[in-house]
């Protein structure tokens, strides 16, 4: 998945029975998961938009993906 210049590393957990993401290439821990495809869509949108978010108001620039 990719969503504004940011990229997803995805894994399945069996034994929580959904999918468990987060922002690939930044050394800023951002995590998110869903129980299908669409909701793991939805939630790494929102975890972009919210680190974004989050960057502005704490004042600090948002790390960008290792290449």
């Amino acid at each position: 998945m990719k969503y504004r210049g940011y990229d997803a590393f995805i894994e399945y957990s069996a034994e929580d029975g959904c999918f468990i993401g987060h922002i690939a290439g930044i050394n800023d821990i951002v995590g998110f998961h869903g129980e299908s495809v669409e909701e793991l869509s939805v939630a790494f949108v929102e975890a972009v938009d919210d680190y974004l978010e989050t960057c502005e108001v704490l004042d600090r620039s948002p790390q960008k993906s290792f290449s």
